[in-house]
């Protein structure tokens, strides 16, 4: 699929992120199918094309919610992964918590090491938000290295926080504010 570099929001040396679209719905699809070894049990990106739809509606319409897609440079702009900001909310909190997955092709080359980074510069500069914070399963070592590889700090710990793969499941809290970003 042809992918156009200047509508990225910002750009690394490999990657570039730019928002979600419903014709990005076949790629992604795609990569998600190829990816279920890698994301169960932690996540479970939507793998048909009314899936897709719904999901990418819910962060192209809904206020509250971001989606970024992360963009190989390399692969012609191909879909690396995804980094989505939930929860915003605005006025003296300033936030939004974060959800993030790799693509199989894509895990493990630091591509979404330098995607994370480039989310959280764009929330912290034009979303002018003030604190992002990511919720893993502990045994998610992955997830918790790239959290921790872009400035988050362990802020605690969530007792069947979130129900995912049939379970409430425990999490820990990780977050990143303007303030520890520029002191990092």
């Amino acid at each position: 699929m042809p992918h156009n570099a200047s509508r990225y929001l910002a750009e690394g040396p490999r990657v570039g992120i730019r928002h979600f679209r419903y014709e990005d719905g076949a790629e992604f699809t795609a990569r998600a199918r190829e990816s279920k070894d890698l994301h169960h049990p932690w996540l479970f990106p939507p793998d048909t094309a009314d899936g897709y739809t719904a999901y990418a509606g819910r962060l192209i319409e809904d206020r509250t919610k971001a989606g970024f897609l992360v963009c190989d440079k390399d692969d012609g702009g191909a879909i690396a992964g995804f980094v989505n900001i939930n929860n915003i909310v605005e006025g003296a909190f300033l936030s939004g918590a974060l959800g993030y997955g790799a693509f199989a092709h894509a895990a493990g080359r630091g591509l979404m090491r330098e995607g994370l980074d480039l989310v959280v510069g764009h929330a912290f500069g034009p979303m002018r938000l003030h604190r992002l914070e990511v919720n893993v399963q502990p045994a998610n070592t992955a997830s918790i290295a790239l959290a921790r590889s872009c400035g988050f700090r362990l802020e605690g710990f969530s007792p069947k926080m979130l129900f995912i793969d049939g379970a409430w499941r425990d999490h820990e809290r990780w977050a990143i504010t303007v303030e520890t970003r520029a002191s990092g």
